[in-house]
């Protein structure tokens, strides 16, 4: 499992925290996902192995917004 943070831009409100936590959720190998609205990240726990980060981005830009990897 790994750890990422993804910058998140395009939130309003707890339904975008939602939407984004539930379209990184479905995809397979992601564990956990938590959505912070004011800091405007998700912090994403991951199978490295079964899921790509590129795929985790893609996940959030097909759920309307925006998110590059924090470093």
């Amino acid at each position: 499992m790994i750890k990422t943070t993804l910058k998140i831009t395009g939130m309003s409100c707890a339904h975008c925290v939602k939407k984004i936590e539930t379209a990184l959720l479905g995809l397979q190998g992601v564990e956990k996902a938590k959505v912070n609205l004011k800091k405007e990240i998700a912090k994403v726990k991951y199978d490295e192995s079964i899921q790509k980060l590129e795929n985790l981005t893609a996940a959030v830009k097909e759920a309307g917004y925006e998110a590059k990897p924090v470093h």
